[in-house]
């Protein structure tokens, strides 16, 4: 293999090792939010067909309401709930796409010296 294709392999690797932070974090937060919001309508749906007993509807669900001010299972809830998925969700991709182009670029470093 010549140095020019060697060169230009290093240089399409270490571009395709790069992640788009801002994208990973839209990603991951639609999916967070999306996750919450169909979830919480799940089980109004889930209730509204026919209440299998006489306890609240998803108390477990119900719990996000410590964490998400605002959140109930309704489906005003739901859109609370999608928000603050959408903004976790955002945080925590965007967080982890960062550290991660982080190692990359000082592993790269540690491969070979930029000249």
């Amino acid at each position: 293999m010549s140095e020019g294709n060697k060169k230009l392999e290093e240089i399409l690797l270490t571009r395709l090792l790069r992640l788009n932070a801002t994208v990973q974090g839209l990603v991951t937060g639609v999916v967070v939010g999306l996750v919450i919001f169909v979830a919480t309508n799940w089980l109004i749906l889930k209730e509204a067909i026919g209440p299998e007993d006489e306890l609240p509807v998803g108390p477990h669900l119900a719990l996000l309401g410590q964490y998400f001010i605002g959140y109930q299972v309704t489906f005003f809830g739901s859109l609370v709930g999608f928000v603050y998925g959408f903004a976790c969700g955002f945080a925590a991709g965007y967080l982890i796409s960062t550290m991660y182009n982080w190692l990359v670029e000082r592993k790269e470093g540690e491969i070979s010296p930029r000249s």
